[in-house]
């Protein structure tokens, strides 16, 4: 049971972002972004966006960082995956 975060290197709105994802489900997601104040609307398909002045938070909370291509494949490995509709396998 675990929570990653990759690092906030994802450009949009002015800011720069996070993705936030579990490797065991998305109830513990919820559970987890919950408890560091994630609004639901920051949920994305399988993740949580999270602005990078809430990185720290996020991490502090327990969230493992890694790196983007590591949390992809977790999240694969996991079953989690939610492809965009026009992405193909």
């Amino acid at each position: 049971m675990a929570v990653y975060i990759d690092p906030p290197t994802w450009p949009g709105h002015g800011r720069m972002w996070s993705h936030l994802v579990s490797d065991v489900s998305y109830e513990e997601l919820h559970a987890f972004a919950a408890r560091i104040g994630a609004p639901e609307r920051a949920f994305e398909r399988d993740h949580y966006d999270v602005p990078s002045h809430r990185y720290a938070d996020a991490v502090g909370a327990g969230a493992i960082e890694v790196g983007s291509k590591e949390l992809v494949r977790r999240l694969t490995e996991a079953g989690l995956r939610r492809r965009k509709s026009t992405e193909r396998s």
